[in-house]
């Protein structure tokens, strides 16, 4: 709860000295359109934090929204399949990658950062493939009420927004209130001993995989109407480091063991308004990227220094804290 409080602290004082900085900041227009992207990045920010608890990692992601993308426009443009078959059909599919990392990792036990290192190689591959390494776009059709759920408003308020707060929901009973949810935490800090008091380690990591998947696949359809048309070598590009260094950033470990559903929201929010503030300062978008790269750097930095706070022995006399005595959260 202290990394949380933190962390808002900090939202709170960075929203205030943007607005001091730029009042359009506080536009109602500047302002939906953040809370649309929050939206968008909070979901599969929350899949890739439950990965990382894990201990694991996923860098397949904004491959994953090309890829997905692309199987959307041309199910609908050019299969011309009824919308609910081709958005579930394409997160099925997208869980099916999910599955397939879960298999590799768990049972042939590869690296989690080879195998989806591989992914984001290979389904960004096959979308320029199957687009001809053409833009795929859905024009100006509504395909029902498709577009309304993936990008439309009610009132005031982005689909995309009131999308991430019931996912948000639903992930929070899961991971703080399950039984699952204490085994991911388990797991994360020490496998090996959940193996051993009974976890069936692979079903809970490769569960985590394709849960991760689930959410990419509920933020790619968002992603896809949000742009409204698909490069295929470009679409999604490096949205995997964002989703990492909003996890990182809301107290999710490198190591595992650690993170919570409100502090990922609050580092999704805490990266958007950092994003935001290059673009009202009138910084030029290359600094983009420099401020993504400080921002897990130093996430990762404060992680190291509170972990090894930790561990430091309280008095001279005291020797080093053994991780075997750790009570695990089973």
């Amino acid at each position: 709860m202290k990394k949380e409080l933190g962390i808002g602290v900090l939202l709170l004082l960075l929203c205030v000295a943007v607005a001091i900085l730029n009042p359009k900041f506080l536009s109602a227009t500047n302002l939906q359109n953040q809370a649309r992207l929050i939206g968008i990045y909070g979901i599969f920010s929350i899949g890739l934090g439950i990965i990382i608890i894990t201990g694991g990692i996923d860098l397949s992601v904004g491959s994953v929204f090309a890829f997905q993308g692309v199987l959307v426009a041309i199910a609908l443009r050019e299969w011309h399949f009824a919308w609910p078959i081709a958005v579930m059909g394409s997160i099925f599919v997208v869980m099916g990658l999910g599955l397939f990392h879960a298999v590799l990792i768990t049972r042939l036990r590869l690296q989690p950062f080879i195998v989806t290192l591989c992914g984001l190689l290979m389904y960004r591959s096959i979308a320029r493939s199957a687009a001809a390494d053409e833009t795929k776009g859905f024009a100006d059709e509504n395909f029902g009420p498709l577009r309304w759920l993936a990008s439309g408003d009610l009132g005031p308020v982005p689909m995309q927004f009131i999308a991430l707060l019931v996912v948000a929901a639903i992930m929070w009973v899961v991971l703080h209130r399950s039984v699952y949810g204490r085994y991911l935490y388990a797991v994360g800090r020490n496998e090996e001993a959940s193996r051993y008091s009974g976890i069936n380690t692979g079903m809970v990591i490769g569960g985590a995989y394709v849960l991760g998947m689930l959410l990419a696949g509920i933020a790619g359809i968002q992603l896809a109407f949000y742009t409204n048309s698909i490069s295929p070598s470009g679409h999604g590009m490096s949205y995997e480091l964002l989703g990492i260094a909003a996890a990182v950033l809301g107290g999710c470990s490198l190591r595992g063991g650690e993170g919570s559903i409100v502090g990922i929201l609050l580092g999704t929010a805490l990266l958007r308004v950092l994003q935001n503030l290059v673009i009202l300062l009138g910084i030029p978008s290359s600094w983009n990227d420099f401020v993504m790269g400080a921002v897990i750097l130093i996430g990762v930095t404060l992680d190291e220094l509170l972990t090894n706070r930790v561990k430091r022995p309280k008095h001279p006399d005291a020797g080093p804290v053994s991780p075997s005595r750790e009570p695990l959260p089973v």
